[in-house]
């Protein structure tokens, strides 16, 4: 077996290793359930949350 071809199927099982820790790292993933976001009732009172930026970080005023 010359070396281009030994460099080749070394290749595709690596690939194939590759795909198969990927399939098996989502299925692990996946398997924890539902992601649920966080409790909108823990923020500290007067903190309003616009589009995901908190207005009290915002350079500017909303007026």
């Amino acid at each position: 077996m010359d070396r281009s071809k030994l460099v080749a199927i070394i290749t595709g099982a690596i690939s194939i290793l590759l795909a198969i820790a990927y399939l098996l790292l989502v299925q692990f993933l996946d398997f924890r359930g539902e992601m649920i976001p966080a409790p909108v009732s823990q923020l500290p009172q007067g903190v309003e949350v616009v589009e995901g930026y908190l207005m009290q970080d915002f350079p500017f005023s909303r007026e």
